[in-house]
Order: C-alpha cells, then sequence, then structure tokens
C-alpha cells in the first residue's frame, strides 16, 4: 500500500480530519479500498458515529495492495499517535504512507521535501515506524434517511458560536422554523441564545409548517466543529426520529459526517 498527499490544501484537510477524530475515539479503524478509503467508528459512549470517504482521487497517489488482492486492506492504529506523526509536517513536505505485505505490524509514514522544493532551504525529511492495532471492528450499514430540516452554515461562524455558547452550558438546543433558526444554552451562567436568519445562512430548507426542537450535548458538538479548515460550510440535518447529521464537503466526491443522538433520545441505527 501507498499513499501521497502532496497538495498543500489537502494536507491541511487531512491533518484537521483527525484533530478531530482523535477526539471521537482512541482508535481508528481504516478500510482501504480499491475507490476509496473508509473510515468509521464510534465514540466509548456510543453517542457519536462517525464516518469518513475520501475517494482515491482525492490523493496525489493511491496504491492498494494486499496479500489477498481482491479484498480491502483493513488497519487499525491509535489517532493521538498518527496525528501527533501527521502534525510535524511541514508546507513543502509531501505525506507518504505506505505498509509493507511482509510486515503487518507497523504503519510508514514519510515527511519528505517534494521536488519543487529542491535548491531551499527546507525541513529535515522525518521517518516514522508507527505500531498498528488489531483490528477488530465490523463497519455498520447507515440508511439513507430524508431529514426534516437541512441547515448550511459558515464554517467560521459556527466554530465560534459554538466556543461561545459553552461558556453558559453543556447543552445546546436548536429551535428551527420556516422564518429563523436558535441556538439556545442554559447553565449556572444564565441563558445564551443565538438567532440565526434565513439571509444569513448558505442553505436552508424545512418541511413546510415544521416546527423543531431538538437538545444535544454541546460538548460533543464542539469536539465535531473545533475546526473551519475542512471546508467552507457545515451542513446540519435535523430529524426528531433520527440522530442529526452533521456534514463536511471535502472535495472530489469525499465527505465527514458525524452523527449524534439528541439528549434523553432512544434513536440508534
Amino acid at each position: 500500500m501507498k499513499i501521497i498527499l502532496s497538495d498543500k490544501s489537502k494536507k491541511d484537510i487531512f491533518i484537521a480530519i483527525f484533530q478531530l477524530l482523535k477526539h471521537a475515539s482512541s482508535q481508528i479503524n481504516v478500510s482501504f479500498q480499491s475507490d476509496r478509503c473508509h473510515i468509521q467508528g464510534m465514540d466509548k459512549s456510543h453517542v457519536c458515529l462517525f464516518d469518513l470517504s475520501l475517494s482515491s482521487s482525492w490523493f496525489n497517489f493511491y496504491e492498494i495492495s494486499n496479500k489477498n488482492s481482491s479484498s480491502n486492506l483493513n488497519l487499525c492504529f491509535d489517532s493521538s499517535i498518527f496525528y501527533s506523526i501527521i502534525g510535524t509536517k511541514s508546507d513543502e513536505q509531501d505525506l507518504i504512507i505506505t505498509k509493507s505485505v511482509d510486515d503487518d505490524e507497523n504503519l510508514n509514514i514519510e515527511l519528505v521535501n517534494s521536488n519543487d522544493s529542491s535548491g531551499k532551504k527546507s525541513e529535515f525529511n522525518k521517518f516514522f515506524l508507527m505500531p498498528l492495532l488489531e483490528y477488530e471492528y465490523e463497519e455498520m450499514s447507515i440508511p439513507t434517511t430524508e431529514y426534516d430540516a437541512e441547515i448550511v452554515l459558515p464554517s467560521k461562524k459556527v466554530t465560534d458560536m459554538l466556543s461561545q455558547l459553552s461558556n453558559f452550558g453543556n447543552d445546546i438546543t436548536i429551535i428551527c422554523g420556516e422564518e429563523c433558526l436558535d441556538f439556545k444554552t442554559t447553565g449556572t451562567s444564565g441563558e445564551m441564545r443565538v438567532n440565526v436568519s434565513v439571509d444569513d445562512m448558505t442553505g436552508y430548507s424545512i418541511v413546510e409548517g415544521d416546527q423543531i426542537s431538538l437538545t444535544y450535548s454541546l460538548n460533543y458538538i464542539i469536539k465535531m466543529c473545533i475546526t473551519n479548515k475542512l471546508s467552507t460550510d457545515i451542513e446540519l440535518n435535523l430529524s426528531a426520529e433520527m440522530p442529526m447529521k452533521i456534514k463536511y464537503d471535502l472535495g472530489d466526491k469525499s465527505c465527514l459526517v458525524f452523527y449524534i443522538a439528541p439528549k434523553m433520545s432512544d434513536s440508534t441505527f
């Protein structure tokens, strides 16, 4: 197996992805398939499910080989260690991840200066050998769902808003109707309510005549939205019958999706 990322913006997105995922799970289960890299998992409390799909075209180079060429290559590793490694890259360095068919215990990661940086003073090349963990995850099939409300908001404004709301409470209630959208939290410090008009949204749709009010753990949502480096916008999908869906469009038919169950709800997959 060998994959290469040399595009600066893609490298920044890749690092930001694992900044989020390391807060969701201590272990990452990766399925390298012929046409995509797929990561799925849940947090320990089973409140949040994450699902990442990166198409092969998202990478500058993507080649998967396995002892059994007809099957996927499934790997598991410590999310914090992986994030610490890739976080040491410089802008000029390519990220190269390889796994030898003869070594089932380690993953090789290289951060090396790209060809166009020759002749320049640059960072030292770095080479890592990261131990792999036993892979025991069985992927779930996520049903296609029609949501009652779909909201698209600028990611920078969302991260700023959530940070401010966290000063006033631990839970967040999302209230939306045809004309407005409110985010509200209440705690010992009082109450904070943020009103978002339709004109301030990138996109918005809701079932005609519907009024939705759902409460979620603010701490969990912040973990899913701590960075605005993934995409310009964040898409929120709400339904009283299903967990909230938080989606980042990563381009090239790739996306990162989180699902979080509402407070006091038995909604499950």
